[in-house]
C-alpha cells in the first residue's frame, strides 16, 4: 500500500505543479484552490509512504514522478520544446531514480 501512495504523491504532484502555473501568483482561485488542494493530498500521500518505505526512496521516487510527469504534460500539453537533449535528459532522471532506489537495497 505504501507504494501506491508513494505514486499518488508523485501524480498529485504533476498535478500541483501545473496548476500553479496557473494561479497567477495566486491571485486566480480556481487555479489557487486546485493547488493547494493537489498539493495537500500530495504531501498526505507522501507521509503514508513514509511510514514504510525510506525517506532517500521515497524523496527520489516522488520528486522523479513529479519532475518527469511535469515535463512531459508541459511538453504534450503546453507547447514546450521536444528536443531530443530534453528527452535524454528525462531518461537520465529515469536512470538516477532506478539506480538510488536500487543501491539503498
Amino acid at each position: 500500500m505504501a507504494w501506491l501512495y508513494l505514486i499518488l504523491a508523485g501524480i498529485f504532484e504533476i498535478g500541483w505543479a501545473i496548476s500553479l502555473k496557473y494561479t497567477n501568483g495566486f491571485t486566480r482561485f480556481w487555479p489557487s484552490a486546485i493547488m493547494v488542494s493537489t498539493a495537500v493530498i500530495s504531501f498526505y500521500c507522501l507521509s503514508a509512504a513514509l511510514k514504510t518505505i525510506p525517506v532517500g526512496t521515497t524523496y527520489v521516487i516522488f520528486t522523479g514522478i513529479g519532475a518527469i510527469g511535469t515535463v512531459i504534460f508541459g511538453m504534450m500539453f503546453l507547447g514546450e520544446s521536444k528536443d531530443i537533449i530534453r528527452i535524454a535528459c528525462i531518461g537520465l532522471i529515469i536512470a538516477g531514480t532506478i539506480g538510488l532506489k536500487f543501491a539503498g537495497e
